[in-house]
């Protein structure tokens, strides 16, 4: 089984690949959710956010469904 720093990897993967399917940046993101850029990009780097935060950005860009 994948340990824990597999999963969040791939949820910022999913979650990345999903912006850039959008055609939104990290700017952007962060204007839609009410965050700052430097938070959402340390985010996705280290892949260390709660899957709230990942249905947030998700809703924020448009995104319905998304296959893992």
């Amino acid at each position: 089984m994948p340990d824990q720093s597999d999963w969040e990897a791939k949820a910022a993967n999913i979650l990345k690949a999903e912006l850039k399917r959008q055609g939104v940046t990290y700017a952007q993101l962060a204007e839609m959710i009410g965050d700052k850029e430097p938070n959402v990009r340390n985010k996705l780097s280290r892949g260390k956010f709660s899957a709230a935060y990942m249905l947030q950005c998700l809703n924020a860009v448009g995104v319905g469904e998304f296959r893992i």
